[in-house]
């Protein structure tokens, strides 16, 4: 009997190394596609994830607060973005993993399944993009000590669907459409190409990554017969710790299907 799509969600959450996660996630990716494409769809099925990840011995994890700043002025400090990067994108491929097996007992059309396939597998390409930049530049994953808040919103957004779109990608990612075009220009500024080309296709994908959270999170409304702004601004108001942080990529969140209307009321200094 074939492997459930939840089933391989499980088991990329439950593989602690980086590249070994990677790897996996790559190859259910693969294969749930060759099933769509030959017109024999894998089932979903039903699981109980883990409330967290598992996670290798190293990055240490501290609290945002204690994680050491450095400037991207030395080689150092640009190491040290990277490596935030890269702490990101693993994230990124657990969250879009625990989406489908988290939620996997609500139903919903195939295309959500599709979209977060694809997210994670774009997610996990970049993160070994970012790891091949830090191996280049003498560094790796874990040389730094990492933010541990970043699995909260999954936590706090455990048995809330709507949350679970509203906080992580039309918040947390569209928050890396606003940063990342700095980064792409520090990189670019100091001619390290291969960090460059990494950055432009993170920032070229991420787009679509927080568009599948707004149609999924529109499409869940809609069948609710609920206002999608009056609950988006509930639900990050609820989850979100914090105002979100202007300036905003006005550009790039439109294209990902978020209005102006969205964000500015949530923003520092809103009332």
């Amino acid at each position: 009997m074939a492997q459930s799509l939840a089933e391989m969600a499980v088991e990329v959450l439950t593989t602690a190394d980086g590249r070994a996660k990677t790897a996996l996630g790559r190859t259910h990716a693969a294969t749930w596609f060759a099933a769509r494409e030959a017109g024999k769809p894998l089932p979903i099925g039903q699981v109980t994830p883990p409330l967290r990840p598992a996670r290798p011995a190293k990055p240490e994890l501290l609290a945002p607060k204690d994680v050491p700043r450095r400037r991207p002025g030395s080689a150092e400090g640009r190491i040290a973005l990277l490596h935030a990067v890269a702490h990101i994108e693993l994230n990124a491929v657990d969250l879009h993993w625990d989406i489908i097996a988290r939620f996997a007992d609500q139903p919903m059309p195939m295309g959500f399944y599709d979209d977060w396939v694809k997210a994670a597998n774009e997610e996990a390409k970049h993160f070994n993009l970012i790891c091949d930049c830090l191996e280049a530049m003498g560094s790796h994953y874990g040389a730094l000590p990492a933010h541990a808040g970043m699995w909260r919103a999954a936590e706090d957004t455990v048995g809330d669907l709507h949350g679970r779109l509203a906080v992580v990608p039309m918040v947390l990612e569209a928050r890396g459409l606003d940063v990342t075009p700095g980064m792409i220009e520090i990189f670019r500024k100091t001619g390290e190409t291969q960090a460059l080309a990494a950055l432009e296709v993170i920032y070229a994908e991420e787009v679509s990554h927080v568009a599948y959270g707004s149609k999924w999170f529109n499409w869940l409304c809609g069948r609710d017969g609920s206002d999608p702004k009056e609950v988006f601004h509930a639900l990050v108001r609820k989850y979100f710790h914090g105002a979100l942080k202007p300036p905003f990529n006005e550009e790039k969140r439109a294209d990902a299907g978020l209005p102006p209307d969205y964000y500015w009321p949530l923003a520092e200094g809103a009332e």
